[in-house]
């Protein structure tokens, strides 16, 4: 059985290396760019200074990804306990931003609780996102906080989105819990399933799937694209002019720009990708020598004046991360749409504008930058709209008629199962499924 893999990220190499485990040898992944780790990916520049794609974390439920990340880095990396907070009102609030309120203006406070109070009463049944706020924060808090910092990561109307995807991706506050805190004088800080997260000693996100890369090296063809996938003919079209057949196909880049590619199909397949949205970040890195040091892991940022919604303080992840001690370095994330792009210098000045408006650098420090990184991640955020449960049912099914199986962040094309463990543990999935007929429990059609 001849197998395809399309990119070389958490899934393809996931796969390529289940195969392995079972004894299968006969694939080959296809990768246009010249490295390997997708969006997970990570840089490092002349100055000594090294980027991820984001501000990537690594946690996992899944023993499988686990084993797979301690034995590619060999034992080598750190373990954080989250320190995330919210920059709001010109003050730092811990997050989550609900489970918190005693760190906000007394007026606030109790808008906030008398606002989830009287969303709870109501019990109400939300039919999009927006209105999943609405009835699970109250008011308060979403005018305060939801609303306004979700409109910035996904830059796409709320009202347009589903409600489906959040399980365990959104904290839902309880009332008595929320009471209890305020009067308790106490924070809580360690809700959600990140609240403990591991990182590479060296190398940033990127140097796990390099790792894994390199066990695969004579299976990966590096800077060779998929330019055209005949369905009815089993065999892909390569930038480099050969064309190569397959059995079974494992598609890991953008659905959307996938059902593009494919000949033979009904022309309703380009047409259902084209209803799958997603929106864009900048990446941008900015490194400095000198200055105070922080304790935070990152910071949320809600406000419409302040370019990105989230400040990682990288250099705290590794030491490795920065040229040497007496360094440091924040990577920021600003989301756009099609309808608002902008360009690398304009990311790289509004960022450090809005580093020295928020007090993340100090004035005086910003003849201290030494290092300046930018990328534009054009598919960042896979988009849960009300109609793509629909899209999806469509799509899959004519897919996998064709030995064709579209797995992974944007391959899926579902957020709720789209971190760096849910892809590896698609693609390790996807080759149980191709090779023994298990059943997948990650993905679901």
């Amino acid at each position: 059985m001849r197998i395809l893999i399309i990119g070389a990220g958490p899934t393809g190499l996931s796969t390529g290396r289940r195969l392995l485990e079972l004894g299968h040898d006969d694939f080959t992944i296809y990768e246009q760019h010249s490295y390997a780790g997708g969006l997970c990916a990570s840089f490092r520049d002349e100055q000594g200074f090294t980027w991820d794609l984001g501000g990537h974390v690594i946690f996992s439920q899944y023993p499988y990804f686990n084993q797979l990340f301690e034995s590619a880095l060999h034992g080598q990396f750190y373990e954080h306990t989250r320190k995330a907070w919210i920059y709001f009102m010109d003050r730092w609030v811990p997050y989550p931003f609900q489970n918190n309120l005693r760190h906000l203006p007394r007026e606030v406070i109790a808008k906030c609780v008398r606002d989830l109070r009287a969303a709870h009463r109501k019990n109400t049944s939300p039919e999009n996102f927006k209105e999943w706020i609405m009835a699970n924060m109250g008011e308060g808090i979403a005018q305060y906080f939801m609303l306004p910092y979700n409109e910035k990561v996904w830059a796409y109307p709320l009202e347009d989105m589903s409600a489906d995807w959040i399980t365990e991706r959104v904290s839902r506050p309880d009332v008595k819990e929320v009471v209890g805190l305020l009067i308790s004088d106490k924070d809580r800080m360690d809700w959600g399933p990140n609240s403990i997260f591991k990182f590479p000693a060296e190398g940033g996100t990127g140097q796990i799937f390099h790792n894994v890369a390199a066990q695969l090296a004579q299976k990966i063809q590096f800077d060779t694209r998929v330019e055209e996938v005949d369905l009815i003919g089993k065999s892909v079209k390569l930038s480099n002019g050969a064309r190569q057949g397959y059995d079974v196909l494992v598609n890991t880049s953008p659905l959307d720009l996938f059902t593009r590619m494919c000949a033979g199909a009904p022309a309703s397949l380009t047409e259902w990708g084209e209803q799958l949205a997603h929106n864009r970040v900048w990446v941008v890195g900015v490194g400095l020598k000198k200055g105070a040091l922080d304790e935070k892991s990152w910071g949320y940022f809600p406000q419409k004046d302040v370019p990105f919604f989230r400040a990682t303080y990288f250099s705290n992840y590794s030491p490795r991360n920065v040229p040497g001690p007496g360094y440091r370095s924040f990577l920021c994330e600003t989301a756009y749409s099609e309808d608002s792009p902008f360009g690398k210098n304009q990311a790289v000045d509004t960022t450090i504008a809005g580093l020295l408006d928020t007090g993340l650098i100090a004035p005086e420090e910003r003849s201290n930058i030494v290092s300046t990184f930018s990328f534009d991640i054009p598919y960042a955020y896979p988009i849960p709209t009300l109609n793509r449960e629909k899209v999806l049912a469509r799509i899959n099914p004519l897919l996998e008629e064709h030995g064709v199986f579209s797995r992974g962040r944007f391959g899926a094309w579902r957020y709720e199962v789209g971190n760096t463990d849910h892809s590896v543990m698609q693609g390790k999935e996807i080759a149980d499924r191709i090779v023994n007929g298990t059943t997948e429990t990650v993905w679901h059609g």
